[in-house]
């Protein structure tokens, strides 16, 4: 990207500004407490926010100083830049044919038989180059960044071997030294036990012991994720190969009860950032959770990909858990990864204040992934804004995901615009 033409810029004027700043980091949020700014602007510096309040106060201050104006010259309605918390979109292939059969009433144990499934995703990404993954990736962050999400984690998991989970990881990378979209890349090497494989102990045994350190090594990636179920991995083991990634120095999460539970006790024993699923978690999870201190990244996603209930958030929320929003973007069980139409769609089902749905994707999924600089937009926070084009900020939610964003910036810079 561009250096900023000029060292202060002011931006505006917007008919509301919604800076997500100074809310309760976890549980319940009243609408009332959503911090909402009439006719206001916001000035920036070399990417950063440097404050955020009333236009024609901004705008004195910017004429005596000489800087720079960006003038928005419609009704507009500004938000922080949605946050993914938790992706699968570096994979290739499709498995179009499994949903096929999956709403037809074929079980999953029949998809896999007939060649579907997560191997299926496995074959096609072995199969694909690093170029074929790069490409593949950057077309998908370029219509996440459309959509108005300006961070994103992404997770390997389709290599399920050193080298395929090495090609994956330098995937990623090289798209995000070169795109707009700010990614977290995530090793889930232990996404499943590879067809390899027959003993999962002696399979994690190998990515602790040969890819991990390489991860480390080369810089591809700072946290360490594991699906834990009957069909994955078992608790006991995935509970000492976290702590023992942790002893390496990676930050860690779980993807945790999205079937059967189990994976949030093993989430907080091993003081996870956030446990992710979720749809089967009671209250004896919820308060695990809670008093870990472990983020509830709920994914709505994938219940609408799989036909099943949603995870319980109305009831995480009251339990005092910090509740995150994220799409699962992958091709098997959440192929749509559409953030805001899902988080919309949740908000609605589970009776979640505009507060509690809008914090989820933006200031609260940023503590998912352990990212105090951005999700709000307050004095020394990253620039990522996103701009609707609304006078009314509750129309966001209202349209369900049908409104988008028309202006976007990243670190300040203007990447979209319904002008250009």
């Amino acid at each position: 990207m561009e250096a900023i033409a000029h060292p202060f810029t002011l931006i505006g004027p917007f008919s509301q500004v919604l800076p997500m700043h100074g809310l309760p980091e976890a549980g319940p949020v009243a609408d009332e407490a959503l911090p909402v700014l009439d006719n206001a602007g916001v000035l920036v510096h070399h990417g950063l926010v440097i404050q955020v309040g009333n236009y024609e106060k901004l705008l004195e201050q910017a004429l005596e100083n000489g800087y720079q104006l960006e003038e928005v010259s419609q009704d507009m309605v500004l938000l922080p830049g949605l946050i993914d918390a938790h992706t699968h979109i570096c994979f290739a292939g499709s498995r179009a044919n499994d949903y096929a059969m999956r709403v037809s009433g074929k079980s999953y144990l029949e998809i896999a038989r007939s060649g579907g499934g997560i191997l299926d995703s496995v074959r096609k990404t072995r199969e694909a180059t690093l170029l074929e993954l790069v490409d593949l990736l950057k077309k998908r962050c370029d219509r996440h960044l459309a959509e108005g999400v300006t961070t994103c984690e992404v997770k390997s998991g389709y290599g399920l071997t050193v080298e395929e989970e090495l090609k994956m990881l330098e995937a990623i990378q090289l798209v995000n030294k070169h795109h707009a979209l700010d990614l977290v890349p995530t090793c889930l090497a232990a996404h499943m036990c590879p067809p390899e494989h027959t003993d999962t102990r002696l399979y994690l045994q190998e990515v602790l012991g040969k890819l991990l350190p390489q991860v480390q090594e080369q810089g591809l990636a700072g946290r360490v994720d594991i699906f834990i179920e009957d069909t994955a991995f078992k608790e006991e083991e995935a509970l000492d190969y976290l702590l023992r990634a942790k002893e390496m120095g990676f930050a860690v999460t779980v993807h945790a009860d999205q079937f059967s539970t189990g994976g949030s006790r093993v989430a907080a024993e091993a003081g996870a950032l956030s446990a992710d699923h979720l749809e089967a978690s009671g209250e004896e999870e919820i308060a695990l959770l809670r008093d870990a201190g472990v983020v509830a990244t709920v994914l709505p996603g994938a219940s609408l990909g799989l036909g099943m209930h949603y995870a319980p958030a109305r009831r995480m929320l009251d339990g005092g858990l910090c509740l995150a929003i994220a799409t699962d973007w992958n091709p098997g069980s959440a192929p749509m990864g559409d953030l805001l139409l899902q988080a919309a769609l949740l908000g609605a089902a589970e009776k979640l204040t505009t507060a509690e749905t809008l914090a989820a994707i933006t200031t609260r999924a940023a503590r998912a992934l352990q990212l105090p600089d951005r999700g709000s937009l307050a004095k020394g926070q990253v620039a990522d804004m996103i701009a609707f084009p609304a006078d009314n900020y509750k129309e966001i939610l209202y349209q369900q995901g049908k409104l988008k964003p028309t202006m976007i910036w990243k670190k300040g810079l203007r990447v979209l615009s319904s002008e250009s």
